[in-house]
């Protein structure tokens, strides 16, 4: 399993992962050796954002003989409230939940969980905002302070958000202390605009794409600039990506397919997948060894019903191969990060400068273009970022 650097957490998190959210419909022995086979394949970052004491308590048990090799991804704001689910900033809940996770997590005492070193989340996780009222409000309350105390514990080591919406995610990417984000990504949520209710986002839908949201592409690159990890929750669109019946492209998708779009954004580091089956993990973890052609998730967006990408490059690597071995997918990648800024981020122009081969080694024969799904202008793009970079 490649593994890859979470940003600015320093974490390499394998590129599929293991999103917890259906352990709890399995018997708990079934669902705890669910997770140590994800982790015999490679998985080594699962998310639980589940506030049940059951699907706390398989994780737990199921990664203790080896916790130090597993990043837990948990959520702060996620409580069990008369056996139901309830997304809060109160305090009076926020903390015993979070103290609950620690304790499960960790297979420590509840009543000593707070004064021992042994009990630690990885990625504390700011639960769930997607509105702009409670962003400002989170961010100037005891919730916030709550989470800044158990970083600067031990407890959390690094602080993330989760988040569906691409505005409060560039908020949380300026603050400089939130290192990492739990973004949903997939080709059909990548082609709507920004929502502060993601069950909405498709109601009505009747119409064709147009190219990905300009507010998602921008906060990608952001978070490529800023060194700001991404992972990736709902990937598949809960199935519906599957079946051209449910898909709003009106066409299907493999999971693999899907894994490769989520892989191939800026700043992404790894894909959370659920998981009812072996079977399932062994689906997604076949990413590693798939061909070009199980990945190529363009052809199955050129080709669909509704459709209507024109011009944009979607870093799918159709293009190659090139004569002169310029990685043009990846070069592509870097203008887009560098137009949208006022200067050339350092950080961009040093990545670019190490490609084996820039933009100035193109010769201008369009082969590339012939072989691009969507029409770009391969070429002049060349042109434009030789200029840019100057090399």
């Amino acid at each position: 399993m490649i593994k890859r650097r979470l940003g600015k957490t320093g974490l390499m998190v394998s590129e599929v992962g293991f999103g917890g959210e259906w352990l709890e419909r399995h018997e708990e022995a079934e669902s705890i050796e669910l997770i140590k086979y994800a982790g015999e394949k490679g998985i080594n970052i699962i998310d639980c954002w589940m506030p049940d004491p059951k699907s706390r308590d398989i994780i737990g048990k199921a990664i203790k003989e080896n916790r130090e090799n597993w990043y837990v991804q948990g959520h702060i704001g996620s409580t069990y409230q008369n056996g139901q689910y309830v997304r809060t900033r109160d305090m009076q809940h926020v903390r015993p939940a979070f103290e609950d996770l620690l304790a499960r997590i960790n297979r420590i005492d509840p009543a000593s969980v707070m004064d021992d070193d042994r009990a630690y989340i990885d990625l504390g996780m700011i639960h769930y905002i997607d509105s702009k009222e409670e962003w400002e409000t989170s961010m100037h309350s005891e919730y916030i302070e709550y989470v800044h105390m158990l970083y600067e514990s031990g407890k959390i080591r690094h602080i993330g958000l989760s988040n569906h919406n691409p505005r409060i995610a560039k908020l949380a990417v300026e603050t400089g202390f939130i290192e990492m984000i739990l973004f949903s990504i997939n080709p059909a949520f990548d082609m709507k605009p920004a929502s502060e209710d993601l069950d909405t986002m498709f109601a009505g839908y009747d119409g064709e794409f147009s190219g990905i949201d300009p507010e998602r592409a921008e906060l990608y690159r952001l978070c490529e600039e800023k060194d700001v990890g991404i992972t990736v929750m709902k990937g598949f669109f809960g199935g519906r990506l599957f079946k051209a019946e449910t898909s709003p492209f009106g066409a299907a998708f493999t999971p693999v397919q899907c894994i490769h779009y989520s892989l191939t954004r800026p700043g992404v580091a790894s894909i959370m997948c659920g998981y009812d089956t072996k079977e399932q993990v062994d689906q997604a973890v076949a990413y590693e060894d798939a061909s070009a052609d199980e990945r190529d998730y363009a052809s199955v967006i050129a080709g669909a019903p509704l459709h209507a990408y024109a011009g944009q490059c979607t870093y799918c690597g159709h293009c190659r191969p090139c004569p002169m071995d310029i990685d043009i997918a990846l070069v592509n990648k870097f203008y887009d990060l560098a137009v949208e800024q006022p200067e050339v981020p350092q950080s961009v122009r040093e990545h670019y400068g190490a490609l084996p081969q820039t933009a100035a080694a193109c010769i201008g024969c369009r082969s590339c273009e012939e072989r691009c799904p969507f029409g770009v202008k391969i070429a002049d793009r060349m042109e434009k970022t030789a200029q840019l970079f100057g090399c």
